[in-house]
């Protein structure tokens, strides 16, 4: 058992060595685009399915609430929250349109739109993301494996280049944590 927990850590060291090998210089894009939309007063919509539902709540409550520095609340919403408006559309549109239906209400121009997929082709994330292109939102995806059909639409993918979801989902978060760090210091840290 030891071997297989060490193993499981060693999986997880070279996830998190490919995104700091392969995606720092996005990421930082991605900062500095997140906190030039803040300033503007622009705020970020975040989505994702299971495990990246749960991301989705994290991000938009570290951005909402803090992550290290005492602050004022910045604007973020999770589009995976509200159980009456999730349902609602899902029963009357069907799935696939559960964030594509908030984005349509919520979005506006300069906004953030970040889609988490693990598979990279989450069709309700992917119609949503699209969606938020039309509206002239810039559009993150948080993605894993190849990309999939979302890497191609996104303004900048975030591609944490693994096959294995738990692995992908551990890199989602630390690259998460990486942005609230930064836009906090970036907006708040004289």
């Amino acid at each position: 058992m030891i071997q297989a927990i060490k193993s499981q850590l060693q999986s997880h060291r070279d996830v998190i060595e490919t995104v700091e090998r392969e995606l720092a210089p996005q990421i930082a894009e991605v900062v500095e685009l997140l906190v030039e939309a803040l300033q503007r007063g622009n705020k970020l919509l975040v989505m994702g399915n299971g495990g990246s539902a749960a991301d989705a709540q994290h991000f938009a409550a570290e951005i909402v609430g803090r992550f290290k520095l005492e602050r004022r609340a910045l604007p973020a919403i999770a589009l995976t929250t509200d159980t009456s408006i999730l349902t609602a559309i899902g029963n009357d549109y069907g799935f696939d349109a559960v964030f594509s239906r908030q984005v349509e209400a919520l979005a506006a121009a300069g906004d953030v739109v970040v889609g988490i997929s693990t598979s990279g082709s989450s069709k309700n994330v992917f119609g949503a993301l699209k969606l938020a292109n039309e509206l002239g939102c810039t559009t993150i995806g948080l993605l894993g494996r190849d990309g999939g059909t979302i890497r191609e639409l996104v303004t900048i993918p975030l591609t944490v280049s693994s096959h294995d979801t738990p692995r992908v989902q551990e890199g989602h978060i630390t690259i998460i944590h990486i942005i609230c760090d930064l836009v906090e210091k970036r907006l708040f840290q004289v």
